[in-house]
């Protein structure tokens, strides 16, 4: 079974691509769904020098189109990127918020079984054009909606279930917990700020305030104007990541293909681990930790034939702090319970051996969420090509993508090796 490997890639700019007239509450789209998910197709074929005739198929993570853009089938509008991708197969998968990396894992089967060559994998989603209710309800949906959405349990709220449970099993001081996921939250913030795309980053209003440091965040009122409110207790606005919009797209080719190509940038899908756990967080034995997310790991690094002590960068899922510690700890990065000590002991920076979310990760870059899969593979491929977008890693042969979907339930680890 020959190896596949990216061979080229492209990540949007995240934003809220909208306009909102305060007086009507009317929302003016200016950045459409079909015109992402077309930037990062094209953008991506740019990068692997490669035509649209080369492409034997597009597989399309997006969570939930229909809810979000009232658009389903949407991985059919890839036919628009160029005329020669007419005719071609299109598959779109749905794993919430994990929806591109499946997508790309699909693909990387589809290239092993011999029947394609060369598959271009796009991640999209537009989720600012609905309400906060509305955007609210549409994520829940991904949850166990008998005892979980429909009882009005969110996904703050779930991933709040989690902080608590985790907190109170290793008997850590309130005070010094919120100090943890403060930590957390200002280093992505830290590294957001020189991403160039993040929905957070140099030009956003969010630059202004520099919460770099745990304490400038901590040191926000509770209440009112510049406050950090409560979201679901324990988590706080700063503990959450953003709704977003945006798209990310990879070029996948067999190893063997991509050497026959002379392509000279390949970074090969050494190991995956795609591992899911109960959708009802109910049912989980062990809900302090990520007894999925580690199986994933364990496949994935098995794989690879690695260990986390051969890593040198990884991007993991925060879409609330408190899962930065939880995917820190399933790696092995930090020992169980520990990995909030290790954050406060200044660990996991741009300087240390493992980098963690040099992009910002999706507290500061975003988190368009059937896009996030895809720009993780995307921004650690440029990492690991010598052509960072934003903090560059101090060191870059080998990277991991943790990408979740729902409450951790859907989990898809990928090592990426430079060849």
């Amino acid at each position: 079974m020959s190896k596949v490997s990216i061979i080229g890639a492209y990540n949007s700019k995240f934003g809220a691509f909208i306009e909102k007239n305060k007086e009507t509450g009317e929302i003016k789209d200016t950045k459409t769904i079909y015109e992402l998910l077309i930037e990062a197709g094209r953008g991506a074929l740019l990068d692997a020098g490669l035509e649209a005739k080369d492409i034997d198929a597009i597989y399309v993570g997006s969570c939930s189109p229909d809810a979000f853009a009232n658009q389903n089938h949407i991985a059919t509008v890839a036919a628009d990127i160029h005329p020669d991708l007419r005719l071609k197969p299109m598959t779109r998968t749905e794993d919430a918020c994990a929806s591109s990396s499946v997508a790309i894992y699909d693909a990387t089967y589809a290239i092993e079984s011999g029947r394609f060559k060369n598959i271009l994998v796009i991640g999209v989603e537009k989720m600012n054009l609905l309400n906060t209710k509305d955007m609210t309800h549409t994520l829940a949906c991904c949850s166990y909606f008998p005892e979980e959405g429909a009882k009005g349990m969110t996904f703050p709220g779930l991933f709040a279930e989690i902080a608590k449970i985790y907190r109170d099993h290793y008997k850590l001081e309130q005070t010094e917990f919120r100090k943890m996921l403060a930590t957390v939250g200002s280093l992505c913030y830290k590294n957001g700020f020189e991403n160039p795309l993040a929905h957070f980053g140099p030009d956003s209003f969010m630059a202004k305030l520099q919460l770099f440091s745990s304490d400038k965040i901590l040191s926000m009122p509770d209440e009112g104007k510049g406050s950090n409110l409560m979201i679901a207790d324990p988590l706080r606005l700063h503990d959450c990541s953003l709704v977003s919009d945006g798209a990310a797209a990879v070029v996948l080719s067999s190893t063997e293909h991509a050497r026959a190509m002379k392509k000279t940038r390949i970074v090969e899908i050494a190991g995956i681990g795609h591992s899911c756990e109960y959708l009802a967080l109910s049912k989980r034995p062990n809900p302090w930790t990520l007894d999925a997310g580690k199986n994933a790991v364990q496949k994935a690094f098995a794989e690879a034939k690695i260990s986390i002590n051969d890593v040198d960068l990884v991007e993991v899922h925060d879409c609330f702090t408190i899962n930065q510690i939880l995917t820190t700890e399933a790696l092995g990065l930090s020992k169980e319970g520990h990995g909030g000590f290790d954050y406060l002991e200044g660990k996991f920076t741009r300087d240390d051996k493992c980098a963690v979310n040099l992009s910002g990760g999706l507290k500061s870059k975003g988190h368009p969420v059937g896009a996030t899969g895809a720009s993780m593979h995307a921004l650690i491929f440029k990492q690991l090509v010598g052509e960072a977008i934003g903090v560059k890693a101090k060191k870059a042969d080998i990277g991991v993508t943790f990408n979740v979907g729902g409450s951790a339930v859907t989990n898809a680890v990928t090592v990426l090796r430079r060849i």
